[in-house]
């Protein structure tokens, strides 16, 4: 819950005025209402600058027209911060975000999207949406680099999310391989599941030192954790599918049982690998990264 809202909140933090801040933080914060990010669209997944919902100025507004799918909180939100083009011509740098509360006439809720693992998903519709210029978040054109900046925040939170499933598990397949006993020993007494017990523990204390590393940067003050927040995420998000698959097989036909909580994490765990930036995008970043620091180039 708390990354559904902090990724619909953030950019009002980084970017907001006094009146939009006093307007929607106070209520996220005690709970009076339920914020959603608007940046996905049929056409525009990882390839975020391809977003084709448009804002064109009228008078002291703006009107939105386009659709968003993909989108937590969709139909249950009060407010979207939607990302839009106020100018296609200038690509990335023609997006600009907006605070769009969900009662504003032109803004439909077109319906859920089902998941194999529950998730408020679903797709909105701008049509003809007014929204007055005081909503804008920042300048016209920062919308882009606002949306970076908030997943920069924010992903440590899906690799924060990727540790806890891991963990726990971990734990049941531990507690399964102590008790199960097959062929006159205890499941955990056969090298095979032991070899799978260690890498799991592994993988997820690696896991979680990149997370803390994501973390710790960020609270010591630094700007960005571009680099750091990228290596977490898609680390202890495949490190994750790896443990929860590991625990199936060590559980066997319990591990599959839709009441086991392992069968849950298996069906929750996938989808960390695809939001707030894929595995294979963040490999990206953080190649760009490094050659950016290197000052070979690369994606910033």
């Amino acid at each position: 819950m708390f990354a559904l809202q902090a990724l619909g909140t953030m950019p009002i933090l980084l970017a907001g005025d006094a009146p939009l801040k006093e307007r929607w933080l106070p209520a996220v914060l005690a709970g009076r209402a339920i914020a959603s990010f608007a940046m996905t669209e049929p056409e525009a997944g990882s390839d975020a600058a391809a977003i084709a919902t448009t804002a064109r100025r009228d008078g002291t507004g703006y009107v939105l027209r386009g659709t968003k799918t993909f989108i937590s909180n969709a139909g249950i939100a009060d407010f979207y911060t939607v990302f839009a083009s106020t100018d296609r011509t200038k690509g990335n740098k023609g997006i600009s975000a907006f605070v769009v509360p969900a009662d504003t006439p032109g803004l439909r809720f077109v319906g859920p999207l089902v998941l194999s693992a529950p998730h408020p998903l679903g797709e909105i519709a701008f049509e003809d949406c007014r929204v007055p210029a005081s909503d804008r978040l920042g300048a016209e054109g920062e919308g882009f680099k606002l949306g970076l900046a908030t997943l920069d925040r924010l992903r440590a939170t899906v690799a924060a999310a990727a540790c806890g499933m891991a963990a726990r598990a971990l734990h049941e397949a531990v507690a399964h391989a102590t008790r199960r006993r097959q062929f006159g020993h205890t499941l955990g007494e056969f090298q095979l599941i032991q070899e799978k017990l260690a890498r799991m523990a592994t993988d997820l204390t690696a896991a979680r030192l990149l997370t803390y590393r994501a973390a710790w940067e960020k609270d010591r003050g630094a700007d960005r954790v571009t680099l750091e927040a990228a290596m977490a995420k898609a680390f202890a998000t495949e490190a994750a599918q790896r443990i929860v698959d590991d625990a199936v097989q060590i559980l066997g036909g319990r591990g599959v049982l839709a009441s086991h909580p392992v069968d849950r994490l298996y069906r929750a765990v996938r989808a960390l690998r695809i939001y707030e930036g894929t595995t294979e995008i963040q490999h990206l970043i953080v190649a760009g990264q490094l050659l950016k620091r290197a000052g070979g180039g690369g994606a910033a």
